[in-house]
């Protein structure tokens, strides 16, 4: 049974990107506008291949194993016995609306382990608890007697870990020679949001609340013992005893979370948050708070295709944005002119992601049809959100994998169309980016105006007992979308190609088609030319000698 594959062995690599990778925004059943549990993951690694993770559902006889695939690097780790049940595992999302994602932070280097035993990284674990458990409580205590048995093979980690009633973030590190790891999860209020991008964020906690705070028996033993904590424990910070939150770690990995929260407070929280992300305080940001509104799906995945729009991170008015007002930056994201250290943006919607997805898990609705995952390719910002229930069977064509790889382009791939859509917009992207939403808004509001009455026909299948044709239609529905989208962007990819030739725009006539005149020829394009602010920056540099004299 394969996990996410990656597609090329890079350890080194893979390693330093993840300290500034992946994105997860949490809101609970009161805060939002349909009673969903939402959660939204980013999975942002140049060397992942986008596509639908998959496991069906089964018995296994015992004595039967279940081999461990390193998520990082593809390879076998070992084996440990199967459970006797197994659950259907739609992307990040099972069966029973139960949903996993992750960030990856680090910690301290002397953490990472080196006992040569431990089988379990942290996307192992992810998926082995998936196929394993119904609820977010249960999974935390699967996660935590996994890492004891079988070791835990990764550095921190904080997780989203959410089902059809509540939500939890959980946070883990490794001990290094010592088998296992050190653990704490945390209850998301029903009626609050949360994120976490790369850096732990459980601080003071109540130790008390079982109901709402789970941790490892070792916790804050193991961090006195190590020297990371020497208070008292009511004063233990899981996030403060294990990472080191630098000028640097915030700017480009706190500032996500507070873009998602300042969407949904006041100024003056806005104010404040901001100071902990500059570096102008160190008064943290708060693990979550209770928005002045509640969130609909399209809040979540608006904000999953933010670039810090409207904050002084504003990504489209300095030179790195290039002539056409490009709100991404190519790696290195720090940087060095004339001794002084310099930083590039990191938004939550990035280029190199590989997949990325927003869950809704409803208690109003049985578990085949409650739990959807809006599921897309590439970058957030230009791809479509895709809705899968967690009851499909049956992977896409379109999201398969071995449909193409990373090395290899394959036309029916949503993945490849994706970013041939996306590496053509990043050239000239105030040209293209409208382009892009009319397709990408036509297409998802379409699935999602749709769904209402599919769902009140699959809900007739679950009534009947219906199992087969329930999934039967899933799988249809799954397909139609994969496909539509696909081929939608294709074409999309196409237009764009044709539209922008050699540095010119072609002109669209009241139907959308490219502009003729009446004998059938096609009309002079259009010449954008650049901004003001660049051709400033233009005459800045080359002087006098661009001057007509």
């Amino acid at each position: 049974m394969k996990l996410h594959r990656t597609i090329i062995i890079f350890s080194a690599v893979c390693c330093n990107i993840a300290a500034f990778a992946c994105t997860n925004f949490i809101a609970g059943r009161k805060a939002t506008t349909d009673g969903s549990v939402m959660v939204t993951y980013a999975d942002d690694s140049y060397t992942r291949f986008g596509y639908l993770f998959h496991s069906p559902r089964g018995k296994h006889a015992p004595g039967t194993m279940r081999q461990v695939i390193d998520w990082g690097d593809n390879s076998p780790r070992g084996e440990i016995p199967q459970a006797s049940e197994t659950y259907n595992v739609v992307g990040n999302m099972n069966e029973h609306q139960l949903v996993i994602g992750e960030t990856t932070w680090g910690g301290h280097k002397e953490l990472a382990d080196t006992t040569g035993v431990s089988l379990l990284d942290y996307g192992s674990l992810i998926y082995i608890t998936l196929e394993r458990c119904k609820t977010a409580r249960e999974a935390i205590r699967t996660m935590a007697d996994l890492v004891e048995k079988y070791g835990y093979a990764s550095t921190g980690e904080t997780f989203s870990i959410a089902d059809k009633n509540e939500a939890w973030i959980m946070e883990m590190i490794g001990k290094g020679a010592e088998k296992g790891a050190v653990w704490i999860a945390v209850r998301v209020p029903d009626d609050a949001i949360c994120a976490h991008a790369n850096e732990p964020r459980i601080r003071k906690v109540d130790y008390k609340d079982s109901d709402n705070v789970m941790y490892a028996k070792d916790l804050i033993p193991f961090a006195r013992r190590h020297g990371y904590f020497t208070g008292k424990d009511k004063d233990f910070s899981f996030a403060d005893a294990f990472e080191n939150h630098d000028a640097a770690k915030r700017r480009s990995c706190d500032a996500r979370v507070w873009s998602f929260f300042r969407r949904f407070a006041s100024s003056a929280e806005d104010k404040a948050w901001f100071e902990w992300v500059n570096a102008d305080s160190d008064e943290p940001m708060p693990l979550f708070i209770i928005p002045d509104r509640k969130l609909s799906l399209q809040d979540m995945q608006e904000r999953m295709r933010d670039h810090y729009e409207d904050t002084p991170y504003e990504m489209t008015s300095d030179p790195g944005a290039g002539p056409y007002k490009a709100p991404q930056r190519n790696r290195p994201m720090r940087y060095e002119v004339d001794g002084k250290k310099y930083t590039h943006e990191r938004p939550v919607a990035t280029q190199q992601t590989a997949w990325h997805f927003v869950s809704q898990s409803r208690a109003d609705m049985p578990d085949p049809i409650g739990g959807v995952l809006w599921f897309g390719t590439d970058d957030a910002n230009t791809s479509v959100y895709m809705p899968f229930y967690c009851s499909m069977t049956k992977v896409p064509e379109e999201v398969r994998p071995g449909n193409g790889d990373l090395y290899t382009f394959s036309p029916t791939a949503n993945f490849w169309v994706n970013n041939w859509v996306a590496n053509q917009a990043y050239g000239k992207y105030n040209l293209m980016i409208d382009d892009i939403r009319k397709v990408q808004g036509s297409l998802e509001n379409k699935f999602t105006a749709s769904r209402p009455e599919f769902e009140a026909e699959l809900l007739k299948l679950y009534r009947a007992g219906d199992t087969p044709a329930l999934e039967a239609r899933v799988n249809a529905d799954g397909a139609s979308i994969a496909k539509e989208a696909t081929d939608a962007y294709r074409d999309l990819a196409l237009f764009l190609l044709v539209r922008y030739l050699d540095g010119g725009r072609k002109k669209i006539d009241e139907n959308g088609d490219f502009a003729r005149n009446p004998h059938g020829k096609p009309l002079s394009p259009e010449s954008p030319g650049f901004s003001e602010d660049f051709y400033r920056l233009i005459v800045e540099k080359a002087g006098d000698r661009l001057l007509l004299k």
